[in-house]
């Protein structure tokens, strides 16, 4: 995997440990933006898995 979606992942999780679910924290918009920025990537770069 490229070091850079490495480092976002990480970073999400780290801020999904700081935000929880609280939509009015400081940092919740960068968390949301994030996850869409990792899950478009998934989508173009990670295979999907299927069973054989």
């Amino acid at each position: 995997m490229h070091i850079i979606y490495e480092q976002a992942v990480s970073l999400l999780d780290d801020l999904i440990d700081e935000v929880g679910e609280d939509e009015d924290h400081p940092l919740a918009s960068l968390m949301e933006v994030l996850g869409v920025l990792i899950e478009k990537y998934e989508d173009e770069h990670v295979p999907e898995i299927t069973e054989i």
